[in-house]
């Protein structure tokens, strides 16, 4: 018998939908929901696997998590669960890889697009009844995106932004030749493409070299006419700077899924910049993301209770002693 922690603060029906699930995969297990990690202390010590997302972890949670051996992170990212002082040795990390590519493309190409139609005006315009006289909207056509960071999300990305008859400038560690993109820059030389860039979206993970990474240098080199999107985390950009930026007019708006703080403080100004689109980090997710997770959570349960963890599906952090 395993006893499994399921820690979402996701809506209801969700929830709801992975308890299900997880408890079909061996009904002899026990499996247990919460919706915050501040409830995790009556169940932590008792889970052998913890299913979460990092950026609904809190330190706290690991402190007592004596028996724990898996962590399923049901997305890409990492962080918030393998930068915990509280993760132990006997611990194994996995994540969900390689199902983000079409949700998040999509919720980029939706970012774009909202600003390009002006949509934030009228949507507000909409709330206040108000018929304002036709402002022409920008084409997506003809304009420049760089991408920064190259994985699965951005080689999925691409194409879709070269289908539009857009310029398409990638950034990465190494300058190499990739499907899909026009000319790929070193992280070295990343402000070459940023300076470029129409729209500036941000995919690279979020780690200690890439904390900042956007930041006030970067703002200064950017078209005044240009947007950026951040779907990838909030540490990424220096908030600060940024909002500088937005309100100097260093930058013409901003799309931003992601937050160092989550979820984002209603004295956040984000929320009230008529130059801003602010979404809950959802873009990764989409209907059919539980039936997608299920298969990888299956597969990793199963060599799981072999004690079989070296055959596991995308380890990311492999435990020191098991």
């Amino acid at each position: 018998m395993t006893n499994i922690l399921i820690l979402l603060t996701l809506p209801e029906l969700v929830r709801q939908q992975y308890l299900q699930k997880v408890q079909a995969l061996n009904p002899n297990n026990v499996v247990k929901l919460i919706d915050h990690h501040s409830k995790a202390e009556p169940h932590i010590h008792e889970a052998d696997v913890l299913i979460t997302f990092g950026p609904m972890m809190a330190e706290h949670v690991l402190e007592n998590a004596d028996r724990l051996k898996w962590i399923q992170a049901l997305g890409t990212g990492v962080d918030g669960i393998t930068n915990r002082a509280a993760l132990k040795d006997q611990v194994t990390v996995t994540n969900l890889h390689g199902i983000h590519g079409p949700p998040v493309s999509e919720a980029a190409l939706s970012m774009m697009f909202a600003h390009s139609r002006g949509m934030i005006t009228n949507f507000r315009n909409q709330q206040n009844a108000v018929w304002e006289k036709r402002i022409p909207p920008s084409l997506l056509k003809g304009k420049t995106v760089t991408i920064f960071g190259i994985g699965v999300i951005s080689t999925d990305l691409a194409p879709k932004c070269k289908a539009l008859g857009m310029r398409v400038l990638g950034i990465s560690s190494t300058q190499r030749t990739v499907a899909g993109f026009d000319e790929v820059f070193s992280r070295e030389h990343a402000l070459d493409a940023i300076c470029q860039a129409d729209y500036l979206v941000l995919l690279t993970p979020y780690t200690p070299e890439t904390h900042h990474i956007v930041n006030g240098k970067t703002f200064s080199v950017m078209k005044k006419t240009s947007y950026m999107v951040n779907l990838a985390r909030g540490g990424v950009v220096d908030e600060s700077a940024l909002i500088d930026a937005l309100k100097n007019g260093q930058i013409a708006g901003a799309a931003l899924d992601v937050f160092s703080q989550e979820p984002l403080g209603s004295e956040s100004p984000f929320w009230s910049m008529p130059n801003v689109i602010v979404t809950p980090h959802q873009g990764g997710f989409y209907d059919g993301y539980v039936d997608e997770a299920i298969p990888v959570i299956q597969t990793n349960l199963e060599h799981f209770e072999k004690n079989d963890f070296k055959s596991m599906m995308n380890v990311v952090r492999a435990a020191k002693t098991n």
